[in-house]
C-alpha cells in the first residue's frame, strides 16, 4: 500500500527558560498506508500532537525526514495545507455564528468554489445529523454536536488525509458513537486516509494500524490484533465475594506491582492483568476467595503492559486516605429536593431528587448538554437554584451558601490553575483562598506534593495533562474538604492517569470523604457506590452500576457504556413520543 505519510529519525525539541530544552519527538520514525483509519496513542506528553502538528506543515522537525503525501512537508508546508484537513484539539469554532454560517466561514478561508458548496455542505450536514440546527449559533450547541460541527468544518473541502487530534475529548458515548460513525462512512466511502490521536483505546482497537508513543519514542506499532499479541494468557476477570465491593478488590490488585500489572472494575468484576513471573500463591492471597477466570486480551490490556515496561516509576501511587473521619449521624450529606434551574425559557434541570451518604462515591452522568454541570455548580454554591430544597454538609444552600462552600472542594471541567505560576504559587495561592497560613499551609503543601508526585518548581501551563490533573486535585484538597465534587477530571488523560486517579479517590472515600462526580468514561461508573443518568434536565435513572445495568434490560447488561446509550435513548423515544402526542 501506498504510504501516505513517511517519517525517519524525526526530532523536535522546545526551549523553556525556566527548565530548559524539552524533547517532544526523538529519533521517531513511522509508515503510514494510504486509504486506511491510523491511530496514534500514548500517554500524556508522549508527543503525539507535536507529531501531529508536524504532519500538518505546522512545525518544522529539528532533525530527519517528512513526507506527507509524497510532499517533503519542511519544504514545502503549504503545498500540504492545501491537500489536507486538520481538526485539532480545541477546533475554532465562532460562537457568535450559526451552524451555516461557520461552515460558510470555513469554506471561504478554504476556498471552496460556490458550484461545489451545496453538495458538499449538504452531505457533512447529514452525517453528522445537524441540517436541523443550521440557524442555531454555534455556542449554544452541546459539546457532542460542537464537535461535530467542528469535524463538518474541517471537511468543507474533500481532503487527501485528515488529521483528527483527540476528537472525542469530553464528549458523551452517544457523540462519540456518531463521531466514529462519520469517521468510518468517510474511510469506507471516500477511500480517505485518517491519523487520529486517541485516549480511548476501544477507539484505537477500531483502527487498522496503531503506533503506541511514549516519551517521543515509537513503543510499538501494528494491527490491533497484533499488538494484544503481547498480552496472551496474561489476562484474567476476577468475581469479588458477595458483599465485596469490585473497586476494593481493584485497589489490593492495583497496590502489588510485584504481581500484578493492572487492574479496573467492570460489569460489577475486575479485570486484571497478572505479571509473566507472578507466584500463583501471592496471587491466591491478593484475590482473598474471589474466583478468577481467563479472558481474551484487548488492545488496552498491551498498552498498559508497554508503559509499565517503560516506566516503573508510572506504577499507580497508592494515595493515602484520610484520617478517618468521625461516624456520621445516619443523616445523607447532600439532599437533593425538586431540584429545577431555569435560564429565561430555557430548563436546565428539572425537578431532580437524589441523597448522597457520607464517603459514598455518587456519579453524576449524562450526555453533553444533560445538565450535569449545572446541577454541580448548584451543588456548589456557585449558582442559585430556581426553586427546590438543596442541602450541603447540613447547610441550607438557600441561607448558608459560604459555610457550605468552606466544607467542600471543588475540581473544575478545565482545571482553575494560574499556567504562568509554579506547582507551588498555585498550591500557595489555593491555601490561602481556603484560610490556610503559615506551618499549615507548609505541611499540607509538603505533604501533597509528596503524595501527588509534584514538581514544586515546575510552571503549571506546561504541565501534561496527567500532571495538571493531579495538581487540581491536590489544590482541591489542600482544606481537608468533607465533600469533595469533580466534574469530569479525568477527560483528555490516558488510562495509566486514569488508574493513578481513581486510587486516590477510593483511598479518599475509604477514609470518609464524600466524592460526587461527573464523567464521559462509563468504565469509571464502575467505580462508584450509585449513579445517576441525566439527560435534557431529567433524572432517567438512579442506583448501584448492577442495578442501572438492569434497568437498562439486556442490551445494557454486558457493560456500562450499552446501559447508558440505551437508558438515553428510550428517554428520548418516550420524550419525543409525549411531544406528539
Amino acid at each position: 500500500m501506498t504510504p501516505i505519510v513517511e517519517a525517519a529519525g524525526l526530532r523536535k525539541t522546545f526551549h523553556d527558560r525556566d527548565i530548559g530544552d524539552v524533547t517532544a519527538i526523538d529519533g521517531l520514525s513511522l509508515c503510514v498506508g494510504q486509504g486506511e483509519l491510523t491511530a496514534l496513542v500514548g500517554p500524556d506528553g508522549a508527543g503525539k500532537t507535536t507529531l501531529m502538528r508536524m504532519f500538518a506543515g505546522l512545525l518544522k522537525p529539528d532533525q530527519g525526514s517528512l513526507t506527507v503525501l509524497g510532499i517533503d512537508v519542511a519544504r514545502r508546508p503549504q503545498a500540504v495545507q492545501d491537500r489536507i484537513s486538520y481538526m485539532p484539539q480545541r477546533f475554532g469554532l465562532y460562537e457568535d455564528l450559526s451552524v451555516q454560517e461557520n461552515l460558510d466561514l470555513y469554506a471561504d478561508l478554504h476556498g471552496v468554489p460556490a458550484d461545489q458548496r451545496r453538495d458538499r455542505f449538504g452531505r457533512m450536514l447529514e452525517m453528522t445529523d445537524m441540517a436541523r440546527f443550521t440557524e442555531r449559533p454555534a455556542g449554544k450547541l452541546s459539546g457532542g454536536m460542537k464537535q461535530k460541527l467542528g469535524l463538518a468544518c474541517t471537511l468543507v473541502r474533500s481532503p487527501d488525509l485528515l488529521l483528527l487530534d483527540e476528537p472525542s475529548v469530553g464528549v458523551d458515548p452517544l457523540s462519540r458513537r456518531d463521531l466514529w460513525k462519520i469517521v468510518h462512512q468517510l474511510v469506507e466511502d471516500e477511500g480517505l486516509s485518517v491519523i487520529v490521536s486517541t485516549s480511548y483505546m476501544d477507539e484505537a482497537e477500531r483502527c487498522a494500524q496503531v503506533h503506541v508513543m511514549h516519551e517521543g519514542r515509537m513503543l510499538a506499532e501494528g494491527t490491533p490484533a497484533t499488538l494484544r499479541a503481547r498480552a496472551h494468557g496474561l489476562t484474567l476477570v476476577a468475581t469479588p465475594p458477595a458483599g465485596t465491593p469490585a473497586r476494593d478488590l481493584q485497589a489490593r490488585l492495583i497496590d502489588a506491582p510485584d504481581a500484578i500489572i493492572d487492574a479496573v472494575p467492570r460489569g460489577g468484576n475486575v479485570r486484571f492483568i497478572r505479571r509473566p513471573d507472578a507466584d500463583p500463591a501471592r496471587l491466591a492471597d491478593l484475590l482473598e476467595g474471589a474466583s478468577s477466570q481467563t479472558r481474551c486480551e484487548e488492545l488496552e490490556d498491551s498498552f498498559m503492559i508497554l508503559l509499565r515496561e517503560q516506566d516503573r516509576a508510572a506504577e499507580p501511587l497508592v494515595a493515602q486516605a484520610e484520617p478517618d473521619r468521625p461516624p456520621g449521624d445516619g443523616k445523607p450529606v447532600i439532599v437533593v429536593r425538586d431540584l429545577v434551574r431555569k435560564f429565561g425559557d430555557f430548563t436546565a434541570v428539572a425537578s431532580t431528587s437524589f441523597e448522597v451518604a457520607r464517603g459514598e462515591i455518587f456519579g453524576l452522568l449524562g450526555p453533553n448538554g444533560a445538565g450535569k454541570t449545572t446541577t454541580f455548580r448548584m451543588l456548589c454554591g456557585l449558582l442559585p437554584a430556581t426553586s427546590g430544597q438543596l442541602e450541603v454538609a447540613g447547610r441550607n444552600l438557600r441561607v448558608a451558601r459560604a459555610q457550605a462552600r468552606a466544607r467542600i472542594g471543588y475540581v473544575s471541567q478545565k482545571f482553575a490553575l494560574y499556567g504562568n505560576l509554579s506547582v507551588r504559587q498555585n498550591l500557595e495561592f489555593f491555601g490561602g483562598a481556603y484560610g490556610l497560613g503559615g506551618k499549615m499551609l507548609r505541611d499540607r503543601i509538603r505533604d501533597a506534593v509528596e503524595q501527588f508526585d509534584l514538581d514544586p518548581a515546575a510552571q503549571s501551563g506546561l504541565l501534561p495533562a496527567g500532571y495538571k490533573q493531579r495538581l487540581a486535585m491536590a489544590t482541591g484538597l489542600l482544606h481537608r474538604p468533607e465533600i469533595l465534587f469533580l466534574d469530569e477530571p479525568t477527560s483528555g488523560i490516558d488510562p495509566l492517569a486514569r488508574r493513578a486517579f481513581w486510587r486516590r479517590i477510593t483511598a479518599l472515600a475509604k477514609g470518609g470523604v464524600t466524592v460526587i462526580i461527573t464523567t464521559h468514561f462509563m468504565e469509571e461508573a464502575e467505580y462508584c457506590d450509585r449513579i445517576a443518568i441525566q439527560d435534557a434536565g431529567e433524572m432517567l435513572a438512579i442506583g448501584t452500576p448492577q442495578q442501572v445495568r438492569d434497568m437498562a434490560g439486556h442490551a445494557g447488561a454486558r457493560d456500562m457504556n450499552s446501559a447508558f446509550i440505551a437508558i438515553v435513548e428510550a428517554g428520548r423515544k418516550r420524550r419525543d413520543a409525549q411531544a406528539a402526542a
